[in-house]
Parts: C-alpha cells; sequence; structure tokens
C-alpha cells in the first residue's frame, strides 16, 4: 500500500492560500483540510474573530487531537494541509510536522495588511504570522539540512503552471493540470468560517492575475507593522523555488 503523502502549506492570512487549497483539491488524488488548528488557537488565545463561536463548535480545541489527526488519517494518497503560521502558538508542539512534508506560501506584509484590515479592523504583527513563518521554516531547514519549498502567492498567480509545477517537483508528486482550475462554488472541506472570509474564492475558477497593492494605502500604525515583518518575508522570499518558464 502507497503510504500517503501528507503536504502541509504554511501560510499567513490574507494570501492565495485558500486558492492554493482548491487548486489541490482539484487533483483526483488529493483531499485538503482547511486551517485545523483554528479552534485549538482561538480557544488557547481568547481572541475574537469573525464567527468564533462556530469555529470554536466545528473542530477540535486540543492541538495534540488535532496534530494526532494529521499525521494518521490516510483519507488520499496526498494530504493537503493548510496551516496558518500565527495558529501555531508556541506551546503547540511542532514534532508532528517531521510526518510531513513542509512548504511556505509567502506574500509581501504591506499587500496582506491591506487586506486584512478589510475582513478585521484590528490587526498585530503576530495576527499576520510572517515572523512565525520565519520560524517554522527555519526549525524545517535545520531538521531537513536544506531549505524547504518557498512559493509568492504573486507568483503563482503570475505564472501558475511554471510555478506549481516547481512546487510540485520540490514536494516529489506529479504535477497535474487539473490543478489549474476548478469549479466555482463552496466546498464541503471548507471551514466554517468561510462565509466571512472566502467571498471571492467561491466566485473564482482559477488564478486570476495578481493585483497591485502598494503600502501607500497603509496607515502609519500598519507601515510600522510592514516593516516589522519586512525582514522575515525576505529572509523567506532568497528561498522563493525557480520555474522552468
Amino acid at each position: 500500500m502507497t503510504q500517503t503523502v501528507r503536504i502541509a502549506m504554511w501560510s499567513g492570512p490574507r494570501n492565495i492560500s485558500t486558492a492554493m487549497m482548491r487548486s489541490f483539491e482539484n487533483r483526483t488524488d488529493c483531499a485538503v483540510v482547511d486551517e485545523p488548528f483554528y479552534a485549538a488557537y482561538l480557544a488557547e488565545t481568547g481572541l475574537d474573530h469573525p464567527m468564533r463561536d462556530e469555529v470554536l463548535a466545528s473542530q477540535a480545541q486540543d492541538w495534540r487531537a488535532v496534530a494526532d489527526g494529521l499525521v494518521t488519517e490516510e483519507p488520499a494518497p496526498v494530504f493537503y494541509q493548510k496551516q496558518m503560521t500565527h495558529h501555531m502558538l508556541p506551546d503547540f508542539g511542532l514534532e508532528w510536522t517531521g510526518a510531513c512534508r513542509n512548504a511556505f506560501l509567502i506574500r509581501d506584509p504591506a499587500a496582506v495588511l491591506a487586506s486584512y484590515i478589510q475582513k478585521r479592523a484590528e490587526v498585530t504583527l503576530e495576527d499576520i504570522g510572517v515572523v512565525r513563518q520565519h520560524e517554522l521554516f527555519e526549525r524545517e531547514a535545520d531538521r531537513l539540512g536544506h531549505g524547504p519549498p518557498v512559493v509568492e502567492g504573486a507568483d503563482v498567480l503570475a505564472d501558475p503552471r511554471g510555478t506549481l509545477s516547481a512546487l510540485c517537483a520540490a514536494l516529489a508528486i506529479p504535477f497535474r493540470e487539473e490543478m489549474l482550475s476548478w469549479p466555482a462554488g463552496p466546498r464541503a472541506s471548507d471551514g466554517v468560517w468561510a462565509p466571512a472570509w472566502y467571498e471571492a474564492v467561491e466566485r473564482s475558477t482559477g488564478f486570476s492575475a495578481p493585483e497591485r497593492k502598494t503600502a501607500a494605502a497603509l496607515t502609519d500604525d500598519l507601515k510600522r507593522i510592514a516593516d516589522q515583518a519586512r525582514p522575515h518575508y525576505e529572509a523567506l522570499a532568497r528561498w522563493k523555488l525557480a520555474t522552468a518558464s
């Protein structure tokens, strides 16, 4: 029996993480899970997020139970896990990640913040997960002895076939043409929070051209957060996969 390939894709919020989940779910050999640590994160932090009560009721709130499912369940030959870096709080164990092929999806912090404030008025450096993403990357690089795969959301949008082909090669799985498009609409696999966050992706049928947003739209407070996050983003960006196209 072929062992399940477990892919943990680590992203901050307001990237193309849900579109990437759609892309992988459209593979006939792949099952996905949407932000499995969200309820555990909210339970631990007490933060007020959109649809908080629904999220808490929809998932296990013990990170240990979540992690166990991620490394024991075999829903398909490829098991794609959409993971949010800020959900992995310091006291959440990470040993389970050794059973996964870990990859990192990045976006310029200024663009993340410009999008984030459209959905949630209050935001901190921790909310956008860039520092934690850098920490998780360094931990995985130390474990592997080399940098794990990194892709930029804007690169996926600009060249879906080339970037996804490079990502699949780095993850040692075949690229499949069906990753480039998908039917519009919601999915049973979407988190219960989808109505608050997924309006655009539910209308999508593929990767659209990248938007051009700049830091000029940010307040001074948001610019300071972007400046704090930038060195961590740039450290990961140096590891971006090269594409053939």
